[in-house]
């Protein structure tokens, strides 16, 4: 179709960027730094750090100490109060709502039209752009773009402002000639009722011919099973035979992969994988043969990193920029933004597997982690091992989430898992089993702990209904396709609030 040949030559002239800020990274860092500084220097953030004196990194990282939100929030406050040039020139109009998961407490987060434009928009269409790079002759664009957004309720304050998931923020401000094929209606993609939105989403897009699905592995796939519910149908391209392409992000889909095969079983189906979050737009997938993630430096985001050994130590000559990272290290990620976000430790955690050009893996999140015995288990170590196991047993996992335990009379401790199957492996006991050895081969202080007990003691499991997450999820005000279980807490927290929730 005549539409499908113009979307690819404007789509593709976008290469061009790509090839630039992959080719030339540390350029476009540099440029970056010197464009967010040079226009928030009239701003009151910019004038109590003196931004206008600043005229190197070294400058910024002397003037400019590092942010998290508390630091930030009496700052994001007054913006939400509609007050102009706080962290961004301007008046802040939109707000993003954090989805995390590990407290009660919601971070608001600012977004800017310049965010929306250089850094969410400019994600995605790149992410297309390669995507027919990697994929000659698509035809997407006359094809339905399935769009599974987050929690959408919008809270308005009383200065032309709103408060709502990114998500919905998006959806909202989507340029003509990418809501003109989104699905389903703005109406369905807003309902904040999640549980009443899954249906609706399902009965008003089996008709449409689909080409894309966008959304979070463990809520799009409960979609596609509520879609094969109504149509009968066993395979998603019964319903969908036109069905190329998933773009997912915002958790590992590893433990998913095999129930997305199952359930849409073609070689012409592909999958390919974004980094984007409330804070901003940060990698995507620009290999076939890898899934590795491209760093998009030119992005309006300026990076540094911590090395998560120094981590609880936080020292300025600790930080590094993008030039000083090294391969095979875990760092925790800071962030300057054009919604003026400045120095931001976001929590995620990466680990670069190349240097030229940046390619990254996420491997968890600094507060995500077991360290009770000394383990230093992170998230990366558990999905991995996870996804193996499943695979070898046929099971598949719904949610999961792990923490520690203590005092047992065997050992000092160890891990305490609840999970949640779709489908359960034939014995849970060599289940079991198999999942310490695999996580042994992934961590070998994992391993030297768990030797003969002495340290940590073989994991307990506690193997929970379906829905026991979703119902938690529901307990903290937080069911929708952006909200995610927390895989690993350095504490019993989240554990003993399900176990309660659920009498496990």
């Amino acid at each position: 179709m005549a539409i499908d040949t113009i979307f690819s030559w404007y789509i593709e002239k976008r290469i061009h960027r790509i090839a630039n800020y992959t080719s030339n990274p540390l350029f476009c860092q540099e440029d970056v730094l010197s464009n967010l500084i040079t226009k928030a220097a009239h701003t009151d953030f910019g004038i109590q750090h003196r931004y206008a004196e600043i005229s190197s990194y070294k400058t910024f990282v002397e003037r400019v100490p590092l942010q998290d939100y508390t630091s930030l929030k009496p700052y994001i406050d007054r913006a939400i109060k509609g007050e102009a040039d706080v962290l961004w020139p301007g008046k802040t109009l939109w707000f993003a709502k954090s989805s995390g998961t590990t407290n009660n407490r919601a971070k608001i987060l600012p977004v800017t039209k310049e965010s929306l434009e250089q850094n969410h928009y400019a994600g995605g269409k790149d992410l297309l752009a390669q995507y027919y790079k990697n994929h000659s002759s698509r035809k997407l664009y006359s094809k339905k773009h399935l769009v599974i957004g987050g929690s959408a309720e919008i809270a308005k304050n009383n200065h032309d402002g709103c408060i709502a998931d990114l998500s919905a923020i998006i959806v909202m401000n989507l340029p003509w000639w990418t809501e003109y094929r989104r699905t389903p209606s703005v109406e369905i993609a807003l309902n904040p009722d999640w549980e009443i939105k899954l249906q609706e989403m399902a009965e008003a897009t089996i008709n449409e011919n689909i080409g894309i699905i966008t959304g979070v592995p463990s809520w799009t796939l409960l979609l596609i099973k509520r879609v094969l519910e109504i149509t009968g149908e066993t395979d998603l391209h019964a319903v969908w035979p036109n069905l190329e392409l998933y773009m997912h992000g915002g958790m590992n889909f590893a433990p998913y992969e095999n129930e997305f095969r199952k359930l849409i079983p073609s070689a012409k189906m592909n999958y390919v994988e974004s980094y984007n979050s409330s804070e901003g737009f940060f990698g995507m997938q620009d290999q076939l043969l890898s899934k590795d993630l491209l760093l998009m430096t030119d992005a309006g985001i300026y990076f540094e990193f911590i090395p998560m050994e120094h981590f609880q130590d936080l020292d300025s000559k600790n930080i590094v920029p993008l030039s000083e990272v090294n391969t095979n290290t875990e760092y925790a990620i800071v962030i300057s933004t054009s919604s003026g976000l400045w120095r931001y430790i976001i929590g995620d955690t990466v680990r670069f597997n190349s240097k030229s050009p940046y390619r990254f893996v996420i491997s968890g999140r600094t507060t995500h982690y077991i360290n009770s015995f000394g383990e230093k288990l992170i998230v990366r170590h558990v999905e991995n091992a996870l996804s193996n196991v499943c695979q070898l047993f046929n099971a598949q996992i719904r949610d999961f989430t792990v923490g520690p335990y203590f005092n047992d009379s065997e050992a000092n401790g160890g891990h305490q898992w609840l999970i949640e199957f779709d489908r359960e492996p034939a014995s849970l006991k060599d289940f079991e089993k198999e999942l310490d050895e695999e996580l042994k081969k992934f961590n070998a202080d994992y391993e030297a702990k768990r030797y003969k007990n002495i340290n940590i003691g073989f994991p307990k499991f506690n193997y929970l209904s379906k829905g026991s997450f979703e119902s938690w999820l529901k307990s903290k005000g937080k069911l929708g396709g952006q909200h995610k279980v927390p895989r690993l807490l350095n504490n019993r927290t989240i554990i003993d609030e399900i176990l309660a929730l659920t009498s496990v």
